[in-house]
Formats: C-alpha cells, sequence, structure tokens
C-alpha cells in the first residue's frame, strides 16, 4: 500500500499519494509481503483492482508484490552517506555477562557460578571457559563491560536496545537498520535492511520501523540457511518456476496493465508503479540476488569453520549479503533467557555457536576486504542477577550488562569499563544504550541531529546519547 493511503484505498487514492515512497511491511515470522485480499476494495467497488488480481494468486507467488518495497529505492535516489555497512547479532532474552565475558572468580559461589575462567589474548582480561575462541581472538573486538541497560523487561529490551531510544507509547521510535534504510537507501537491487531470524519481540516495536514507515521494516528471512533446501521466498523463484514462466508472467502482467490504464482515472498512477515492478524483476533476476543467497557455493572447510547450525550460517549468510550490497543485516537467535538451567543451557546450547561463528565472522570479513567498512555488534537485552537462583539460574538484570563491537575502526583488544565485585552495578565508564546507538550512527555516517516526522507530521529526533569516545 502506498505511505499515507488507507489499505484497500489502491484505486481511489488522491493523487498526491503517489508522490510519496510505496510501502511494503514483511511480516514477522516469514517474508511474506502483507497482503490486502479484499476483492471490494476498487474504486467504483464493483470490481477488482489490478492490484488484488495480481496479489489473489496470479503472480504473487513470484515474488511481484516486491516493487511496493523497491518504491522506496526510487524515494532514496541520490542520497549521499558513508559507505559503511553493520551487522547486528541479537542474542534474545538476556545473555549473562558472569558466566561469558565478565566472570567474577573471586565473588561468592553463589555469585561466581560453575564455569571457571581462562585467559584472553589481551592481558590481565579473562573469560569463562565456554568462551575460548572469543578469548582467543579478543585483539580482533572491542568489549563494553560498562553497559548499563537501564531495563529487565523482555519486549521494551528489543526496542529500546535496538534503536537506543525508550519506549513511548506516543512515538514507535525505529530500529538501527530502518533507520539506515530511511537515511542511505538502496545499494544495489538488494533490500538495505534484513533480518535472520525471527528471535525479536515485536510487542513494543522491537526490531521495526516505526514513524519511518513500512517500507523501511527489515526483509525478513526465517528459514535455516544450514539447511539442505535453503530458499527464500519473494527473492529466489519457487520451485518449478523457471526464466520461460517468469517471461510468460511478466508478458501477462503488461496485458492487465493495457487493459486497466484504458479504463483507470489515473494512468499516471500505473506508470510509476510499473518502474517499481520493473525494479522489482530486476531484484529477483540481478546477480546480487542470485549470488547473495546461494551459500552452497562457499567451500566446505569455511561453512564448518562456521558450524553446521542455524546460527553459525545466519552469521555467514550476513557477510554474503554485505558483499551484495546489504547495508544492515541483523541476525537474531534466542534461548537466551536462562532463569533455569542457566549453565548447562549456555554451555551445551548458546555459547558453542556464538563462540565459533563471532569470531569466524571477524576474521572472515578481513579476509574479504570488508571488516574496515562493516560494524559488527553482538548485543542481547540486558544482564542477569549477580545471585543463582534456586532453579540454577539467573533472572533479569537491569543495571550492569555487555556489548561487544568489531570493524570500521573498532580498536581490537580494547575492554571498556567495569563492573563491581559481583557484576551488579557498572564501576567505571559506563554507557547507556542510547551510547550504543549513537556510536553505531555516528559510525554509518548518519548524523547525531537526524529529524523524522511521525505519521501526524510532528518532528522526532531519532538519536539521543553520547558516543562511545574510546572507540570512535
Amino acid at each position: 500500500m502506498f505511505a499515507g493511503q488507507r489499505p484497500g484505498n489502491f484505486g481511489c487514492a488522491n493523487k498526491d499519494a503517489f508522490s510519496k515512497p510505496a510501502s511494503l511491511a514483511f511480516q514477522h515470522g516469514g517474508v511474506q509481503p502483507m497482503l490486502n485480499l479484499d476483492s471490494t476494495n476498487s474504486c467504483d467497488g464493483a470490481r477488482l483492482s489490478r492490484r488484488n488480481c495480481l496479489q489473489i494468486g496470479t503472480l504473487a507467488g513470484m515474488g511481484l508484490a516486491l516493487p511496493d518495497l523497491l518504491a522506496s529505492k526510487q524515494a532514496a535516489a541520490g542520497t549521499k552517506g558513508d559507505d559503511i555497512n553493520c551487522i547486528v547479532i541479537w542474542t534474545q532474552g538476556g545473555t549473562s555477562h558472569h558466566d561469558t565475558v565478565d566472570p567474577k572468580p573471586d565473588a561468592a559461589a553463589s555469585v561466581k557460578g560453575e564455569f571457571g575462567v581462562i585467559d584472553t589474548a589481551t592481558p590481565g582480561i579473562q573469560f569463562t571457559e565456554v568462551c575460548p575462541n572469543l578469548a582467543k581472538e579478543q585483539k580482533r573486538y572491542g568489549l563494553l563491560r560498562g553497559w548499563n541497560p537501564q531495563n529487565g523487561s523482555h519486549g521494551m529490551a528489543d526496542q529500546w536496545v535496538l534503536s537506543g531510544r525508550r519506549f513511548n507509547a506516543a512515538i514507535s521510535y525505529p530500529t538501527y537498520g530502518s533507520v539506515v534504510s530511511y537515511q542511505h537507501g538502496f545499494k544495489s537491487a538488494m533490500p538495505p535492511f534484513i533480518q535472520l531470524g525471527e528471535s525479536i519481540d515485536r510487542r513494543f516495536g522491537g526490531g521495526l520501523s516505526g514513524i519511518l514507515g513500512l517500507e523501511h521494516n527489515p526483509f525478513v528471512v526465517s528459514p535455516d540457511p544450514n539447511s539442505e533446501n535453503f530458499h527464500v521466498r519473494d527473492i529466489t523463484p519457487p520451485q518449478g518456476v523457471g526464466h520461460e514462466r517468469l517471461d510468460r508472467r511478466r508478458r501477462m502482467l503488461a496485458r492487465v496493465d493495457d487493459l486497466q490504464k484504458t479504463i483507470d482515472l489515473q494512468p499516471e498512477a500505473f506508470d510509476a508503479l510499473d518502474e517499481h515492478y520493473k525494479a522489482a524483476m530486476k531484484m529477483i533476476t540481478s546477480p546480487e540476488t542470485k549470488t547473495a543467497f546461494a551459500i552452497e557455493q562457499e567451500q566446505e572447510s569455511l561453512r564448518e569453520s562456521y558450524g553446521r547450525n542455524g546460527f553459525g550460517h545466519r552469521c555467514l549468510l550476513a557477510r554474503r549479503l554485505v558483499q551484495s550490497g546489504v547495508r544492515f543485516v541483523t541476525i537474531t537467535d534466542g534461548g537466551w533467557d536462562t532463569h533455569q538451567n542457566n549453565f548447562k543451557s549456555l554451555k551445551d546450547s548458546r555459547m558453542p555457536y556464538v563462540d565459533q561463528a563471532l569470531p569466524t565472522l571477524i576474521k572472515d570479513l578481513e579476509d574479504h576486504g570488508l571488516l574496515e567498512t562493516t560494524l559488527v555488534c553482538w548485543l542481547t537485552d540486558f544482564g542477569r542477577t549477580p545471585q543463582i537462583n534456586s532453579a540454577s539460574g539467573r533472572d533479569h538484570w537491569a543495571t550492569a550488562g555487555f556489548a561487544i563491537m568489531a570493524g570500521a575502526g573498532v580498536p581490537g583488544g580494547h575492554v571498556l569499563g567495569a563492573t563491581d565485585g559481583e557484576g551488579g552495578h557498572v564501576a567505571r565508564d559506563e554507557y547507556h544504550s542510547s551510547d550504543i546507538a549513537t556510536t553505531i550512527y555516528q559510525k554509518l555516517g548518519i548524523p547525531d541531529d537526524l529529524i523524522a516526522f511521525s505519521p501526524d507530521n510532528r518532528p522526532v529526533r531519532l538519536i539521543e546519547g553520547k558516543p562511545i569516545k574510546e572507540w570512535m
């Protein structure tokens, strides 16, 4: 649907509506466009609109609902900005800082936990024993031990940490990738903002475009890229749909166009929409698209180094997406809310994947000459309680946690800030989520005073915080 237009009123839109970028909302849980299939929504209420005809099944299965997304490409033409990409890893649930990168070996057993500690590549810095690769490669990234999340609630964390703005029921603040899409637009035929996996809580607008409009929402890729039959719907043509069928559907689209343009009151509007369909076809057939998702082309040794699992291959796919012109990739991973069996969960299923894939991603970006122009971040909801509970778990903790950044000029081996002896509060060099956001935006060439406008035309400042000066 077009921005500023009510769903279902395609045939009756005001002419001025077509001067605004079109919108496409990708549903949480897949890459499906949010389609309007109400056959009564047309200009005279008695005929199917051209758009609804296509959506009902004639072309939607081919991914031809994508032109709405491509409308924002035209709107963003000519936008200038630093050519820095970003990959954010979001471990949903709240990763324990005590049991990973900020251990407290001298604390009481009820705080220290079950893990021993190991030295890292940075003298004097220790991690727990479940982080051997992160410890070995600590010279490749910066670690913030002075993060105060100021929040211990799920859902709100996804919104706050991934936007840098405290939740406000009156204003839907956009996530990082949406701001990048809004400010910098398309770099290639690929969407500027892609989310891999579904582990983001949307209840408070986490990971979404908010006031910037649906066209800046992430393109969500749900399937596991490690699976044998990895397939991305709406990008990769469905099985059995080859170039010949694609050409036939394109010719059919042209015939539908010709029929309706002769009777439609706004032929110039369809002329504009046609340009977006052409762009969508280019996106589906472009070399960048084909190359980006062809993860099977990678050498088996590299795939093994990332880990033959969903998380590892999302990291590998993120590198391929950045190579193909995607500006911002969010990698999501769930299962980090360890109220019970914290130590078993971290040791057996959560940390091995991250400990293997994250250092590999950083090194792989460096090997491909992409690390200087790609910021990599590991963020999570909040920290976890110093005290271990009766279920061998840790609960939510709102005043201490960690963040990791690499690439784009972040000094490797730098450990910033410290928590107190029990890991409950920041004792030195405290930074907040707004400061992490400001740092990310400055790295990506987005001005601190960026103003966007809400649907009621109210100016909204998107960025409030100070940069982490030691990493700039």
